[in-house]
């Protein structure tokens, strides 16, 4: 019986360091010697022969269990045959067989005979709880019922301490340990008691940034929330690389390190600035709807600053001419650690001109919290102004069914990022959802007849949905495939031109102008294969399948138009050089190459 207690002993030392070398990357076949180009008068060297291995069960029962499980019985050598055999030992050993073991082992006649013991699977009668604290036995799901009469699998047992282990590094105890006491082995039963040892609590003691950044590390250390004096979390250090890769403004060099000092924590982390300070513009040649050998040129203007004195804060203004007479203007500012808290609070403001019809301001305020693992969660509050212009003529306006409204919106959006790049990812999940209720008020234009609003409901309800999915799939050294899935719906029983999404153009759907169709409801997908040529460098091509629906009461619409494309981005002396050429087809437009859309532009980073 001592013989058993002595193995079982030296098989839970040896365990995990078989599991970790079960883990690694096997050890590649041996290569195939090409035969040399041989004299005519000479022979080809003849190949090797195989070992072949040749396994029998010293027991009746072994046969029995032996006969489940398959193995290499034809190998490159002998070598290679006593991998296979000690494979074969240590599934065993996994499956409850822990006594199996290879008796004798003796090779005749290019065969390895093997004699394997297997002997009877181990079970648990019993495993106690030791001293586990109720914390301890919530978050490992250990459970005294699930180890009665039931087979004894190291696996198992390592994930439950694993289990333990991980719970104990979330709590502030890194060097707690976890073992069996009390054993008792009758027959091939196991009784034994769960202990743990937590030793001693560790607290954070400071955060260090190494590399050329002007990132203070105050900021870091409230955005990554390394609060001094908090117990020491292991899972918001393989959270805070994440959350790091989700900053424009700097790029990690190395994973986080952490240095022990007693019951002290120091975290070190490796970044450098990147140049994300922008400045861009973006041209773009449309065919005028109004003199047809003409070109109407659009454009666009973007002004990005970002980490303002190393602290994070962002003010980024956006200027675009969509088509004649139609202008877009927007602003953004975040601040995060609003009062040294979590917490960050941000500003935003849209404004858009639609020729001579309308104008809409959209000014918003939202109150944001990063979470280690769940990403970033923001509530938000949005006033929506939009107004009749002068020019519009009663007649037209009716016929397009604008009306002045005051919308008050409240609503919360949810963002995960785990990209590992922002400006160019190879892999990594991108995932935004909103949703947005409100009350809609009508206001009395004083062009219009009494009669236009007779039939209409001055104070309505609004909703709204939005949701983003971006997907990257790394499918070589050099190249990525993007799937993405983005799309809005308005609710609202009551809608007008005014209030629609507009969607068209190179950053919704490629091959139209841009704002070209009116939506109440859309989505787009799209599959995008990007072939990098240096880091920041890539040739791109592109499919855009989109729906929409406008539900206007008086021309409702739908339609399924779609683009594709393919463009090239590569870094110069003064910035990155951008150009995109598409074509879409919709029930609006034919696919031609005389509609074709190509932009082009270069992006400054300073």
């Amino acid at each position: 019986m001592y013989k058993i207690a002595v193995s079982l002993f030296c098989f839970l030392l040896w365990l995990p360091l078989a599991q970790a070398q079960s883990q690694q990357t096997p050890l590649k076949e041996q290569s195939k010697v090409q035969p040399q180009t041989q004299p005519q008068n000479q022979q080809t060297e003849k190949p090797l022969p195989k070992v072949m291995l040749s396994v029998r069960a010293t027991e009746e029962q072994g046969k029995q269990v032996l006969r489940r499980y398959n193995y290499r019985s034809a190998l490159a050598d002998s070598a290679e045959a006593h991998k296979e055999l000690k494979a074969l030992v240590y599934r065993l050993q996994q499956d409850s067989y822990l006594m199996a073991s290879a008796d004798t082992a003796f090779l005749r006649n290019d065969t390895l005979h093997v004699k394997l013991h297997v002997g009877q699977p181990l079970e648990w009668a019993q495993l106690r709880n030791g001293n586990l604290s109720e914390g301890i036995l919530v978050e490992s799901g250990f459970r005294e019922k699930f180890y009665h009469e039931a087979p004894f699998k190291p696996a198992e047992y390592v994930k439950l301490q694993q289990r333990i282990l991980d719970y104990a590094e979330r709590s502030g105890y890194p060097f707690a340990s976890v073992w069996l006491d009390s054993i008792r082995i009758k027959g091939n039963k196991i009784e034994a008691a769960l202990m743990v040892e937590k030793a001693f609590v560790v607290t954070y003691d400071s955060l260090q940034i190494v590399g050329d950044t002007r990132t203070q590390p105050k900021f870091l250390m409230r955005y990554l929330q390394l609060l001094p004096g908090q117990p020491y979390n292991q899972d918001q250090i393989n959270a805070s690389q994440r959350m790091l890769s989700a900053l424009p403004y700097i790029k990690v060099a190395r994973p986080p390190q952490v240095r022990f000092a007693r019951d002290k924590a120091q975290v070190h982390y490796f970044i450098d600035d990147r140049q994300a300070n922008q400045i861009d513009g973006v041209v773009g040649f449309l065919p005028d709807p109004v003199r047809k050998d003409k070109l109407l040129i659009t454009g666009e203007a973007n002004l990005n600053i970002r980490n303002i004195k190393g602290s994070g804060k962002q003010l980024g203004l956006q200027w675009r001419r969509v088509n004649k007479g139609s202008v877009i203007l927007n602003g953004e500012y975040l601040h995060p650690n609003l009062l040294g808290t979590p917490f960050e609070v941000g500003a935003k403001f849209n404004l858009l001109k639609q020729d001579s019809s309308f104008i809409t301001v959209q000014p918003r305020m939202q109150l944001s919290y990063y979470t280690l693992k769940y990403g970033k969660f923001s509530v938000f509050t949005e006033w929506r102004n939009s107004r009749i212009l002068s020019d519009a003529s009663p007649q037209s306006l009716q016929q397009f069914d604008l009306a002045d409204a005051q919308t008050t919106t409240y609503g919360l959006n949810y963002l995960w990022n785990n990209l590992d790049d922002f400006y160019f990812p190879r892999r990594g999940r991108l995932i935004e959802m909103q949703l947005s209720a409100g009350a809609k008020k009508l206001l009395r234009n004083p062009s219009m007849e009494k009669s236009f609003y007779d039939t209409l409901d001055v104070k309505t309800t609004q909703l709204g949905l939005a949701l983003r999915l971006e997907n990257f799939f790394r499918l070589g050294k050099n190249s990525a495939l993007l799937a993405r899935l983005q799309g809005q719906a308005l609710l609202n029983d009551q809608l007008f031109l005014n209030d629609m999404y507009r969607i068209g153009g190179l950053s919704s759907l490629r091959g139209f102008d841009d704002y070209f169709f009116y939506a109440s409801s859309y989505a787009v997908s799209t599959l995008e294969y990007r072939l990098f040529t240096a880091a920041d460098s890539y040739v791109l091509l592109f499919y855009d399948q989109g729906y929409y629906r406008s539900d206007l009461e008086q021309s409702a619409t739908s339609d399924m138009p779609f683009g594709v494309g393919g463009g090239i981005s590569f870094s110069t002396g003064a910035g990155i050089f951008q150009l995109v050429y598409s074509l879409g087809k919709s029930d609006q437009q034919p696919l031609s190459f005389k509609y074709s859309k190509i932009h082009f532009g270069i992006t400054s980073k300073f």
